[in-house]
Formats: C-alpha cells, structure tokens, sequence
C-alpha cells in the first residue's frame, strides 16, 4: 500500500510539472511571445517595440484584469522545433495565459499543431501561409495579420484591371510563398479568365541566385511579374533585376514589397511604379493609426515599420481577449477570441469565427522614390473583410473542428 500511495504521488507531481500554471495566481498575467529575433531582425526588432509600447500604455491604465500585463520573450532562431519546444516550457513552466509571435509560416504552422493537440490558445500575429487558418486550422489557434490569400486578392484586383495577360512570378520555396503564387492565380483568373502564367520560379527562402532567376523570369517574356521575395532577397532581386532590364515596360506586383523592413534598405535602388502591399507611415495622421505613428517616435525617436503596428496590434487584440474573457483560463480566452472585436491602430477588426481569421486589412499603394528613399504613394487601406473567401469556401477548405 506505501508503494502503490508513493507511485500515486509520484504520478501527479509529474503530471503537476507539465500542466499550466494558473495565470492569475502569479501576480502578472504572462503571454509567451516566441519569434526570430536574431534571423529577422529587421522585421521582430520593431515588432518587438511595438509590444512594448502598447504594454506600457496598457500597464499605466491599470493592466488586465486588475494586474500588470507581462511578456516573456524567446527567441526560437526560426527553427520550427526549437520554436515547439519553448511554447511546451513558457505554457508549462513560466505559467503564461497563451502564446503569440512567429513570422516565418513554418513556424508558424509548427507551432499553430502544437497550440491545436496541447490546447493552448496561439494568436498568431505574423505568420501569412492561408493553410494555418484553413487546411490546418484548429480552434485554439488565431490570425492577426491579413492573410496571404487576402493581399494576394488586393493586388491581383489592380493586375485584373491593366492590359497585361501573361503573368510570372517569383516566390520563396516554403509554405508562404507557394500560397501567396496559388492565392494570386485563383484571385486573377476570376477576375481576368484570359490571363495566362508562363512561368515559375522558387528560390530557397534568403539563398536566390538572383541572376539566374532574372534570366529565367527573361526568358518567359511576361507581360506582368508577381513578386513574393523579401528581405534580402528581395534587394538582390531588385538590383539584379534592375541592372539586367528585367522591369523594363513590366509592371511587378509586390506582396510585402512596400514594407519599410524591406524597402527601406534599397535606399535609391528602390523600384519605382511598383504596386505593393506596407504601410506609408509618413502620410498617416488621422485616427487610431495617425495616433500610433505619432506615439511610436516619441518614444523611441525612430519611425515605425509595419512590425511596429503589428506587435502593438497583438497587445491591443490580447487585452480585448482578455477583457472578454473575464479569465485567464484556456477555454474562457478561446472562446472570447472567437467574434471578438478590437479598437485596433487600424481601425476596428474582427475575429471571424468560422476560421479565426482577423479583418485586418492592409495599404496598398505604388512605389515612388522621395528624398533618395523608397516609399508608397497613391495608397489606399483595403478592409480584410472584402477580401476572405466565403463562409462555403471556408467549410471546404478547414477542417471540421
């Protein structure tokens, strides 16, 4: 009887060990933000302060539910495992309410099965692939950005409308980049059945040979080209492109393109003419956005980057979960992410219940050149909400829950 009273014991202190703390029994409300700090640092680092910065705003309102609002951030060095393995140890052993973050959609994705077999509650801020919220979609994982699927459509709208018929395009060669080329297909053949794609390319994501692509992409003879590289690669396709004439008498649609993160670093090599999805920070002073812009250097004296207005986003989306909720218990926030609506810095948004998907929308714009710097001009914000599929199209494409 000790043996079977001392095994007994021993079985639930180690079941105690890998079950989440309470939450609101420490005396802040933790959420565990995992992301790729050092291998993308030009996009996490100002997402990053963004966090911050709405944290504060939030902490010197009173917090959530009557305590501090804390994040606890790790690095995963945008490996899907190691990525797994710290959302386990912050869910388990740090006591955090839920887990935010990730950029890259492998991640993403990783972490989004993870959160979907564990029941944990993921809002997964940055990860675009349209797969994490519908072929592998669960009901403990969220979107905050506008989804692959959604900018894809905006700017296969301003494709449909020009007189080009032959399409090509160049993407990275992971989850992301092959839904973003299938997104942009499926939203231009609506809208122009004649329009034909003569060509392909898939650089292995931040190694592209970009002379080899150029010529490639050359060789189609396109009419228009469908960007989906960034970081460097997208300043090695620019430059590469540029030098060989690719761009001559071509329009190139560019996803993520106009992003400071991105544009910002070709400095006067920034293409011109190009239509993209970023955000014009520098023209924004009306409304919750013109007030984030005007809050984010005086506090940092630097300018934001979309990063910036996503980390504060994530906060902003958090604490309303929270509020709903009324708890930091997984089955309250779940349940209060679904339909909930944010007072976001972009105006209001939804979470769609049928596939946790935000309404966040995005700015497109063209590309111009002012002061020996890139930037997006002539831009508009596009609602999310005009751009998801249908309530039946999303039935066929997510799993039942």
């Amino acid at each position: 009887m000790q043996r079977k009273t001392f095994l007994t014991s021993l079985c639930a202190a180690a079941l105690a060990l890998t079950a989440p703390l309470p939450a609101l029994s420490q005396d802040t409300i933790k959420i565990g933000e995992i992301n790729h700090y050092k291998r993308m640092a030009a996009f996490a680092g100002p997402y990053k302060l963004g966090i911050e910065l709405a944290l504060e705003e939030v902490n010197e309102a009173g917090g959530v539910l009557g305590k501090p609002l804390e994040f606890i951030f790790r690095d995963d060095q945008g490996e899907p495992g190691e990525a797994v393995k710290i959302a386990e140890e912050l869910m388990t052993r740090e006591g955090t309410a839920m887990i935010t973050g990730t950029i890259l959609s492998n991640v993403g994705l990783a972490i989004s099965s993870h959160a979907g077999e564990k029941g944990y509650v993921y809002l997964a801020s940055e990860p675009l692939a349209d797969s994490l919220g519908w072929a592998a979609g669960n009901p403990y994982t969220f979107r905050l950005r506008a989804s692959t699927f959604m900018q894809a459509a905006m700017l296969a709208e301003a494709a449909a409308k020009t007189d080009a018929t032959r399409f090509a395009t160049i993407a990275p060669n992971y989850a992301y980049g092959k839904d973003a080329v299938a997104a942009f297909k499926e939203n231009l053949l609506k809208l122009k059945p004649e329009a034909e794609f003569v060509g392909e390319q898939w650089p292995a994501l931040f190694k592209i040979d970009a002379g080899a692509e150029v010529q490639a992409l050359e060789r189609a003879k396109p009419d228009a080209i469908f960007n989906v590289t960034f970081g460097p690669d997208l300043a090695k396709f620019v430059r590469e492109g540029g030098d060989r004439g690719l761009f001559d008498g071509r329009q190139v649609y560019g996803l993520l393109s106009g992003e400071p993160e991105y544009l910002d670093p070709l400095g006067d090599e920034a293409p011109e003419g190009w239509p993209v999805t970023g955000i014009p920070w520098y023209d924004l002073s009306d409304g919750p956005a013109g007030d984030f812009v005007a809050a984010y250097p005086a506090r940092y004296d630097d300018y934001p980057r979309l990063g910036s207005i996503v980390g504060y986003m994530t906060v902003q989306s958090i604490v309303a979960a929270l509020e709903k909720a009324g708890s930091t218990e997984t089955e309250a926030i779940r349940a209060a992410f679904e339909g909930l609506e944010v007072a976001s810095a972009m105006g209001p948004i939804t979470f769609r219940e049928i596939d946790n998907q935000s309404t966040m929308g995005a700015y497109v714009g063209t590309t111009a050149l002012r002061d020996g710097r890139g930037v997006v001009v002539d831009w508009v914000y596009k609602d999310g909400a005009d751009y998801l599929p249908t309530d039946e199209e999303v039935t066929a494409l997510r799993p039942a829950d």
